[in-house]
């Protein structure tokens, strides 16, 4: 791959995981496990069976916990302390052809892990507000979606899932400033 398909890559993995840290490295080690991706050497790690173990059983409890209104954003606020370091390993590691990671790719990873996560965690505070949970298993599920898809994508074409994923978060940015500018002119009608 290109130094530009890598850089892609880096940054999409970023951002999936501030979205889903736990599925986003267990995608990633099956991916090299079963050779669908050739790893750089920081990323080796990730095809560890232990590795895989402990991220496969995170991401069935992470996936659990997503579902129900309230403890997910608890979940939220506990994972920002690893999905934003996570994402910049992440996608430090995918431009690393001898496993030194570079300081201009862990903070860009940061900051993308940390865009990503603010935007999952602010929304699905947004949705909690509504009383029923069909919104909530709907976003989460949207998220587990677009996770699965955007990794599967990657493979083939790094470009197209990062527009797709980008593409899809300025929808969800553009939904959430709905929502709160509705919420908010509903609070100012009642007063």
């Amino acid at each position: 791959m290109s130094e530009a398909q890598l850089f892609a890559i880096g940054v999409l993995l970023a951002w999936l995981a501030g979205v889903r840290v736990y599925l986003t490295v267990f995608g990633v080690g099956i991916a090299g496990v079963f050779g669908w991706l050739d790893l750089p050497p920081a990323l080796e790690a990730a095809q560890s069976p232990w590795v895989l173990a402990v991220a496969g059983v995170l991401a069935v409890v992470e996936f659990l916990a997503d579902k129900i209104p309230g403890v997910d954003s608890v979940w939220d606020l506990v994972h920002t302390l690893a999905r934003v370091p996570a994402g910049a390993f992440l996608a430090a590691a995918t431009l690393s052809p001898d496993g030194e990671l570079g300081a201009g790719m862990l903070a860009t990873g940061a900051g993308v892990a940390l865009a990503s996560h603010l935007l999952k965690s602010g929304s699905r505070a947004l949705i909690n507000t509504s009383p029923e949970p069909v919104s909530n298993w709907a976003a989460s599920a949207t998220e587990d979606t677009v996770t699965v898809g955007a990794l599967a994508l990657a493979i083939t074409n790094p470009w197209l899932a990062l527009a797709l994923v980008l593409s899809l978060a300025a929808f969800a940015f553009g939904g959430m400033w709905w929502l709160w500018r509705k919420l908010v002119g509903r609070k100012r009608a009642r007063r």
